[in-house]
């Protein structure tokens, strides 16, 4: 069959935005196409910016095109996300340009501590910054920004009531923990866990953000697979200690994004609890987890390796009066927060990959 234009519209009508429900050219999500003798490049939008999403974009237009003008022909389909003003049409989260988990393979291994210092120390650099406490069951981010007392406010947006989060050294915050008391255990069933979270997001008056971080409850489990369906990530960051068996765990994590059915980015692997040094002894460094590790299962993995983070007294204290070490000044524990915050920018500026 020729390349027509009128059977590249008819199969383009085909196709449908997921998220959007109407198909790509009433949505104008086709940017160009291209007729080269017998190949067909054609570049379209999607407004789920995350890599599976515009994977499954990707074999929707190709088989469309294939199924109206023939397997012979060849097909080559680029799928960028919305951006600019266009951005604004995405259902989910419009304004906000990067959504990372933060997650480990097992509890303990301080990724909380992880997600807290990163956003209060992307906050300090002027980037608007969002965090959405995910761990549902032990929900810490508000005691580590000294907002325990605080409770979120409604206002109505667009006809709608919508959750304003409780603001925190320049970090938008909501958590579960904002709706319990802080001695009352969240014993909820994985659907309503589910619900609960996606409230977080959809119902949240988030506005315009550069970053959004999502502190996930540890290991692999509903939590994660309703995270994946219903917010459209950028990637994710596995946290992990050196020893061997938070690496088994840490490996399990990767795994877990890389599964077909979930495929996010991991934006890269961070060692927690690296190296302990004593505040009478501050060149002193003792691996008392191993040394290492972490590092070396990232670059096993093909995975980029974001930073190591000491354990350190002050990174605890700072955590439990609800300043984040990253804030602190010159101190060893600042500097490496403020390097990680820096690889993970770089990561966030660069094409990723499953």
């Amino acid at each position: 069959m020729p390349i027509t234009d009128e059977a590249i519209q008819a199969a383009l009508s085909r196709v449908i935005e997921p998220d959007l429900k109407k198909d790509i050219l009433a949505l104008d999500l086709v940017r160009e196409v291209v007729v080269d003798e017998n190949t067909l490049h054609v570049t379209v939008e999607v407004s789920n910016p995350a890599l599976h999403s515009r994977k499954r974009m990707e074999e929707a237009v190709t088989f469309q095109l294939k199924k109206e003008l023939g397997e012979d022909v060849q097909v080559r389909v680029t799928v960028n996300p919305l951006s600019g003003e266009r951005a604004g049409i995405r259902k989910v989260l419009p304004g906000v340009k990067h959504i990372v988990a933060v997650a480990s393979g097992k509890g303990g291994v301080g990724k909380s501590t992880i997600t807290a210092n990163l956003a209060a120390g992307l906050a300090a650099r002027g980037l608007k910054v969002g965090l959405v406490d995910a761990d549902i069951h032990g929900p810490s981010m508000p005691l580590m920004f000294d907002v325990l007392k605080e409770r979120p406010r409604t206002t109505e947006r667009d006809g709608k009531p919508v959750i304003v989060p409780v603001e925190s050294h320049g970090v938008k915050l909501l958590s579960i923990g904002f709706f319990a008391e802080p001695d009352q255990a969240i014993v909820w069933r994985g659907p309503m866990a589910s619900k609960a979270l996606e409230q977080l997001f959809k119902d949240g008056d988030w506005g315009e953000l550069d970053v959004m971080l999502v502190d996930l409850p540890p290991g692999t489990g509903d939590i994660h697979l309703s995270l994946v369906q219903a917010v459209p990530l950028t990637g994710a960051i596995i946290v992990s200690t050196p020893q061997p068996v938070a690496l088994a765990d840490a490996r399990k994590g990767v795994g877990m994004f890389r599964l077909p059915s979930v495929n996010v980015p991991v934006l890269g692997i961070v060692e927690n609890m690296a190296w302990f040094t004593p505040a009478e002894l501050p060149n002193n460094r003792y691996h008392i987890f191993g040394k290492g590790g972490a590092r070396a299962l990232a670059e096993e993995l093909g995975v980029p390796f974001l930073g190591e983070v000491p354990l350190v007294q002050s990174i605890r204290e700072a955590g439990d009066v609800g300043r984040p070490a990253v804030l602190q000044e010159a101190t060893p524990s600042a500097a490496a927060f403020t390097d990680l915050c820096s690889a993970l920018l770089e990561r966030l500026r660069q094409p990723v990959t499953a």
